[in-house]
Order: C-alpha cells, then sequence, then structure tokens
C-alpha cells in the first residue's frame, strides 16, 4: 500500500483508493481579500464544503501533513484567473503567491475505505477510473461575492447496499456525509450519467443504483460563477493526501 508521503510526492494521476485509510482533501486558494468570502461560503453549504483546515496567509504549510507543501503536493493543480481556467500545472510553486489563504476541504475519497469494509463496491476503482462528478441545479447559498451551484460525486451501488452506503457515509460528516440523493438524475437536474462534468464515465453493473453525495469540487464551480481575480485548486479527482487516519473523521 503507497503511503501518503509517497503520493503527495510521487503520484500525478487521480487519487481514489491511494493511501487506503487515510483522509483527502480538496484544496482553493484565493487572494486574503477573498478568504472571508470562501469562509463564509463554507460555513453556509457545510455539505459540499466541509473544512478541515485553513492556512495562514501566504504558508503552504497545513497541520493535516506537516511535512507537505501545498505549492507541490496535489497530484495537479487547476489555476483560475477570473474565473477562467489557465493552467493545470503538477506544481505549482511558481503561480503561489503571497497573499493566498488555502482551504482544505472534505473529500468522500475519505470514506471509500469505510464503504470497502462495508462490503460496498467501488466501481470507478475497480474500473481504474476517476470518479464521476456533476454540477446539479441546486443553488448553494450565496456568501458575499461567492455564489454557484452544488456539484455532486456519483457512486454506482448495488440496490441492496443503498442502506447501507447511506448510513457508512452519514458517520462522516466533515467528508460531506450521507448522499444527498439515490436514484433518477433528473431530480438533480443532471440529464446524462454518461457525460460527467469532471471526472470520468464509470460503468455501473446491472441493476445499480447511481447515489449521489455532495463534492468538493463545488467551490471550483462557484470559481467559475463568481469569477474571482485569481484562485488556485486541485484539478478534480486529484487530491490532496494528508497524515489524518479516516477514522479521525467518524463520529
Amino acid at each position: 500500500m503507497t503511503t501518503p508521503r509517497e503520493v503527495r510526492r510521487d503520484h500525478r494521476g487521480p487519487t481514489a483508493g491511494l493511501a487506503d485509510g487515510y483522509a483527502q482533501a480538496n484544496l482553493i486558494a484565493v487572494p486574503e481579500d477573498w478568504a472571508y468570502d470562501v469562509l463564509l461560503f463554507t460555513q453556509r453549504n457545510p455539505g459540499p464544503c466541509p473544512v478541515l483546515d485553513v492556512t495562514d496567509r501566504g504558508s503552504t504549510r497545513t497541520v493535516l501533513a506537516p511535512d507537505a507543501d501545498l505549492s507541490r503536493d496535489v497530484p495537479r493543480y487547476r489555476v483560475w484567473e477570473h474565473g477562467e481556467l489557465t493552467a493545470e500545472p503538477t506544481d505549482a510553486a511558481e503561480h503561489w503567491r503571497d497573499d493566498l489563504v488555502a482551504f482544505l476541504i472534505g473529500c468522500s475519497f475519505t470514506f471509500e475505505s469505510e464503504l470497502k469494509r462495508a462490503g460496498v463496491p467501488l466501481r470507478h476503482v475497480e474500473q481504474g477510473r476517476n470518479v464521476p462528478m456533476y454540477v446539479t441545479d441546486r443553488e448553494c447559498r450565496p456568501a458575499g461575492r461567492l455564489h454557484g451551484p452544488v456539484v455532486v460525486s456519483m457512486r454506482y451501488v448495488p440496490p441492496d447496499l443503498v442502506d447501507v452506503a447511506r448510513a457508512v457515509t452519514a458517520r462522516m460528516p466533515a467528508v460531506h456525509g450521507a448522499p444527498v440523493h439515490a436514484g433518477d438524475p433528473a431530480a438533480l437536474g443532471i440529464a446524462d450519467l454518461d457525460r460527467p462534468d469532471f471526472g470520468e464515465r464509470t460503468e455501473p453493473h446491472e441493476g445499480d443504483v447511481p447515489v449521489f453525495w455532495a463534492c468538493g469540487v463545488t467551490p471550483q464551480a462557484a470559481v467559475m460563477a463568481s469569477r474571482p481575480p485569481f484562485a488556485i485548486t486541485h484539478a478534480p479527482g486529484h487530491m490532496f493526501v494528508t497524515d489524518v487516519p479516516d477514522l479521525a473523521y467518524r463520529l
């Protein structure tokens, strides 16, 4: 099994299924004069945006992995200017600014170890694919200058295990908690499960039910909608792997 440090140092792809037993996190870093808006946005939308840590201005360090560098140790980044994607580097050190405040937000990859232990299959991991993610028609509660839609991740679950998946993840609200919906994707305004907005299509097994969890890519949708002058995020599915055991976030 790869360790969190090995993933941070060597891996450049999606992180689902890696460093089993350790929490993973979404990243968004914004200029200090936007940091309160982001903090308020996360507080008002705790389902998709559960905060695990906030850095000091200009710092690339986090208590979630004290020897890590947030500007270098994410497999792939996204750099945004006025809501437009301008770069997707594997090292963001040259883009990092002294005025940035970084937010680490809980990721649903964290509860996947618990799902496996409960016997719930992970189709995207089995198929070697990034988890599919979709922009919904549900709007987040606005905060300051930030607004945007809720993004969800989707996992196909056998019908007899949907309640198990719901119960397992409900015990981990710091990493999105229970699903927001199971079944017909049209209820979330999703037209086609074969065309995710982020990540990759997953092939279902016969009878599988699509189950949807709030997703930490939601702040990126807010960046696109609200157009702050600058931001750095992780690339969807390419998470910051922490040194914190996933069970630390189980109630």
